[in-house]
């Protein structure tokens, strides 16, 4: 069976730059990947294709003898003697793209230092707090469940007066090499888990494992302001890591609880109060909490509708942007209707009713205004059909 052209192969024309052709590669190995597909045959001979079109293309020398012979300036005697890497590492040319792929530990072929110090894992806390509290700021300390060092064995994993050995199948790489064709593929030696070193007498208190499980206690900063999905990073506090590497960080990530009173939109808080009937017909004050714990006087102006809004400046949290910001407080009021009314109460509202005119209720008045031209329109084009 015939090969097929290799531009056609990575669906890339004969004029292709090296970025492109980089781009076009990538996209195809990380779609027929063996780690991908598995036990497809076919899936497993397109990624080898595709490995091969981009080792002749992606070097300037096999690619121009490639557009001026095709194939078989790579059959007997002709350059790359053959083997259609050039008798290089099949490794060293997919090291560069997977790592881009699957982050800085190097590409599934080899080539990462997967024996060597490994940085801790990340942790993340989850901790709520009061409005009160993200108001003011707090000072609090936290138990984090994590593993730690073993302090028997100095997180060697040994038993005391042993250590860790080389390991004899990998000899310390943590991979080995298996051929496959023109491929040399590389996988995690099984024997040591890719540490490159076997315990062969694990520490009795962690098993070898080189870590114990412990309960830390932190003391955290909140700052005043924070706001609900903010996190705090400890850095150093996370997981240990293995063999000398540092440690991972701590995150706390805040949630902010919900307040009885008060409804936060960043620095700003919002408090719906009710106004009674009277005072926001006649006007007249209206005592308010602020978040700090104190008391405000608010002026309530006659006539006021309920929507309406005041603001108390100065009166709402503290800005993480400024030492010295901080938000508004508005005071949303809606007119209470009064309830239970006595037979006296209701003959005074009657005879309010009587003798309130146009100018006491003017919205109310333009409403039905505008309702009667509706309708009065509404009859007029009925009288047409």
């Amino acid at each position: 069976m015939s090969k097929r052209d290799y531009y056609e192969v990575l669906g890339v024309s004969k004029d292709v730059d090296e970025k492109a052709l980089k781009s076009a590669y990538r996209k195809l190995a990380m779609k027929f990947h063996p780690d991908q597909n598995p036990d497809d045959a076919e899936a497993e001979a397109k990624f080898k294709e595709v490995g091969e079109a981009y080792a002749i293309l992606s070097d300037p020398d096999q690619r121009a003898a490639y557009d001026r012979f095709g194939h078989a300036a790579f059959e007997g005697g002709g350059p790359g003697g053959g083997h259609p890497f050039g008798g290089g590492d099949p490794g060293d040319i997919f090291q560069d793209i997977f790592s881009q792929v699957f982050g800085g530990g190097g590409s599934p072929f080899g080539g990462g230092r997967r024996g060597g110090p490994q940085r801790g894992s990340d942790l993340r806390y989850d901790m709520d707090i009061t409005l009160e509290e993200a108001f003011a700021g707090k000072e609090t300390e936290i138990n984090v469940p994590s593993a730690v060092t073993c302090g028997t064995c100095e997180g060697s994993g040994a038993e005391p007066g042993t250590s860790p050995e080389t390991c004899p199948s990998c000899n310390g790489a943590g991979r080995v090499r298996a051929q496959q064709g023109f491929f040399t593929m590389e996988r995690t030696c099984a024997r040591c888990s890719g540490r490159g070193q076997v315990i062969s007498k694990p520490c009795k208190t962690c098993r070898g494992a080189g870590q114990v499980q412990e309960d830390r206690h932190l003391a955290v900063k909140i700052p005043a302001g924070v706001e609900s999905g903010m996190r705090i990073r400890l850095s150093g506090e996370g997981e240990p890591g293995t063999k000398g590497g540092p440690q991972g960080d701590l995150y706390i990530f805040v949630e902010v609880q919900e307040h009885d009173l008060f409804e936060r939109d960043g620095p700003n808080l919002y408090c719906r109060t009710p106004v009674s009937m009277v005072t926001a017909a006649l006007g007249g004050e209206i005592e308010i909490p602020t978040i700090d714990g104190g008391r405000a006087r608010v002026s309530i102006p006659e006539g006021a509708q309920t929507g309406r809004k005041l603001r108390l400046r100065g009166k709402g949290m503290p800005s993480l942007r400024g030492s010295h910001q901080t938000g508004d407080l508005y005071i949303e009021m809606f007119v209470e209707t009064p309830r239970n009314l006595s037979a006296r109460q209701k003959d005074i509202l009657r005879e309010f009713c009587d003798c309130s005119g146009a100018d006491c209720n003017p919205e109310s008045e333009g409403f039905m205004g505008r309702i009667k031209k509706f309708w009065d329109g509404s009859g007029d084009e009925a009288a047409k059909h």
